[in-house]
C-alpha cells in the first residue's frame, strides 16, 4: 500500500521520503538533518527568501530570452517566483541560517520550493521533476556561488531601506527636542566634571547631527554592495552559463527588485571577496557605537531622580524593580546598548569569516549573511522603540538645570576675555570655598573682591555670550 502523506525523492547519496504537502525536497531535508545548529530557519529572514525569488525570476526570464529554457517554465517559475516575493511560501525555508557548504542549502531550498510551485501552476504534482526540475530549469546558468551572494546583497538593501527610515525618525526626535529644549541653558560636562553653560537644545541638536552623519556613511556603504557576480556561476569563469547571461540577467534583476545592481569589474574577483561585507558591517558597528554612546548619556543625565544628575526626565515605561517600589529604570536605552553590544559581536564574526575565505570562494558567506541580518534587523527595532518609547517623552528638568546654571562657578569661563584666567580663577576658587553661604554666587564673589560688580558680572553672563562666540568690544 502505498503512503499518500509522503513522496520519494532522490539524489545521489539515495532516497528520500518527503512529507506530500512540503514544497522542498530532497536536498532541503538532507540540510535540515546535516545543520541544526540555531534552530533560526531562511523563513525568519523574509529580505532574503525575497532577494533569492527576485533572483530566480531574473534568471528565469533571462534563460527564456536565451533559449536556454522554454517559455513555459520560464512562466511558471517566474510566476513562483512573484508568490514568494509576494511572501507567499516563505514557511517552506527550513534550511538553518548557520549551514556548511557556502549557501548551497539555501539555495537549494530556494530551488526546490520554486520547482514545485511551478509544477501546480503547470498542472503537476510536486516532485514531478522530468517535467520541471529544481536544478535543470530553475537553477539553469546559475550556481549558489554567484546567486547567494547577490541575494544577500539584495536583502541587505532592503534592510537598509529600513534602518536608514528608522534613523531618520530617530533623528526627527531629536531634532524636535532640540528646538523644545532651544532656551534651557544648563551646564556641560567633559569627563564627567562640570565645564561650561549650554542648552540643552544644542546637547540634542549633538544627538540628532551624530545620527544624521551615520546616515551619509550608511548609504555610502550600501551603494559597494550593488556590486554582484551574477553570472560567475561557479568560480567567476561563467561556466555552464550562455554567452551575454550576465549582461542580461543582472539588469533584469535591477528592474524587478529595484536595487541598482551592476555587474562586478572582474567575476572572479568578485566571486570570491566579501570586502564589501566587512565595510557594511563595519558602519553598522559606527551607528551601533554612537547610538550606544548617545543612550550612555540619556541613562547619565537622567540617572537619579534625587541622587543622580537629573537634567532630563525619561518617560516611565515599566517598573523598575522587584523589590524596591517606585523605582523606574532607563530601559529603552539599556536594550539599545544591549544591540549595540550584539552588533559589535557580529562585526568580530563577519571580520573572521571574510578573512578565512580561500582561493576562488568564501564558504562561509551564511554567517556573514545572518550576522548582517541580526545587525541591521535589531539596530532599525531599537530604533524605533528609542523613538518612540524615550525620545519623544523626554522633559527638562526646569528647575533643577536653572539653580545649577546660577549656583556654578563655571560661568566665570565666560569673562577669561575680559578678566583674564588668574582673576577669572580666583574668583571660582574663593566662590567654591564659600559655596553654600551667603554671598557666595559668582557675582557677590566678584563683587567682594573688588574685581568687577554683581551688576556688570549678571550683565555679561546672559544666555548669548556663555552658549556661543561673541564678538569682543575694544
Amino acid at each position: 500500500m502505498s503512503d499518500i502523506s509522503h513522496r520519494i525523492e532522490h539524489d545521489f547519496l539515495g532516497e528520500m521520503a518527503i512529507p506530500a504537502a512540503a514544497y522542498w525536497g530532497v536536498h532541503t531535508a538532507r540540510a535540515v538533518d546535516n545543520f541544526p545548529i540555531s534552530g533560526q530557519t531562511v523563513a525568519q529572514m523574509p529580505e532574503l527568501v525575497r532577494a533569492l525569488a527576485f533572483v530566480k525570476k531574473a534568471a528565469a526570464q533571462a534563460n527564456a530570452e536565451l533559449g536556454v529554457i522554454d517559455a513555459a517554465r520560464a512562466s511558471a517559475i517566474m510566476q513562483a517566483c512573484d508568490e514568494l516575493i509576494g511572501g507567499a511560501l516563505h514557511e517552506q525555508f527550513v534550511v538553518d541560517v548557520i549551514q556548511g557548504g557556502a549557501g548551497t542549502s539555501t539555495n537549494m531550498n530556494a530551488n526546490e520550493v520554486i520547482a514545485n510551485r511551478a509544477l501546480e501552476h503547470m498542472g503537476f504534482a510536486k516532485g514531478s521533476y522530468d517535467k520541471l526540475h529544481p536544478n535543470d530549469h530553475v537553477n539553469a546558468s546559475q550556481s549558489t556561488n554567484d546567486v547567494y551572494p547577490t541575494a544577500l546583497r539584495v536583502a541587505a538593501w532592503f534592510g537598509i531601506e529600513g534602518l536608514l527610515a528608522a534613523m531618520v525618525e530617530l533623528r526627527g526626535a531629536f531634532e524636535a527636542k532640540a528646538i523644545e529644549f532651544k532656551d534651557v541653558l544648563k551646564i556641560g560636562r567633559t569627563q564627567l566634571q562640570d565645564a561650561v553653560p549650554m542648552t540643552l537644545g544644542q546637547e540634542f541638536l549633538a544627538f540628532a547631527i551624530m545620527i544624521k552623519e551615520d546616515e551619509l556613511r550608511l548609504r555610502e556603504a550600501r551603494a559597494l554592495i550593488t556590486e554582484v557576480n551574477l553570472g560567475a556561476t561557479a568560480i567567476g569563469t561563467g561556466i555552464n552559463a550562455p554567452a551575454g547571461y550576465a549582461e542580461i540577467v543582472i539588469p533584469l534583476l535591477a528592474l524587478a527588485s529595484g536595487v541598482p545592481v551592476v555587474k562586478a569589474e572582474n567575476l572572479v574577483e568578485a566571486t570570491q571577496d566579501t570586502g564589501a561585507f566587512v565595510q557594511l558591517s563595519g558602519v553598522l558597528k559606527r551607528v551601533a557605537c554612537k547610538l550606544s554612546k548617545v543612550c550612555n548619556d540619556l541613562r547619565l543625565l537622567s540617572s537619579g531622580p534625587q541622587a543622580g544628575f537629573g537634567d532630563i526626565k525619561l518617560p516611565a515605561r515599566q517598573a523598575g524593580s522587584s523589590i524596591m517600589p517606585g523605582k523606574v529604570n532607563p530601559v529603552i536605552p539599556e536594550v539599545m546598548n544591549q544591540v549595540a553590544f550584539e552588533v559589535i559581536g557580529n562585526d568580530v564574526t563577519i571580520t573572521m569569516a571574510s578573512e578565512a575565505g580561500q582561493l576562488q570562494l568564501n564558504a562561509f558567506e551564511p554567517i556573514m549573511g545572518y550576522s548582517l541580518y541580526k545587525s541591521v534587523r535589531h539596530l532599525t527595532n531599537a530604533c524605533k522603540t528609542l523613538q518612540v518609547n524615550c525620545v519623544q517623552g523626554i522633559q527638562a528638568n526646569h528647575a533643577l538645570l536653572a539653580k545649577r546654571v546660577a549656583e556654578s562657578v563655571t560661568l566665570v569661563t565666560a569673562l577669561n576675555p575680559i578678566i583674564g584666567y588668574e582673576r577669572a580663577a580666583l574668583i571660582a576658587k574663593t566662590a567654591l570655598a564659600l559655596q553654600g553661604q551667603e554671598g557666595s554666587t559668582i557675582a557677590e564673589v566678584a563683587e567682594a573682591l573688588g574685581i568687577m560688580s554683581a551688576a556688570e558680572m549678571n550683565a555679561l553672563l546672559v544666555p548669548e555670550r556663555l552658549t556661543q562666540p561673541v564678538r569682543l568690544t575694544a
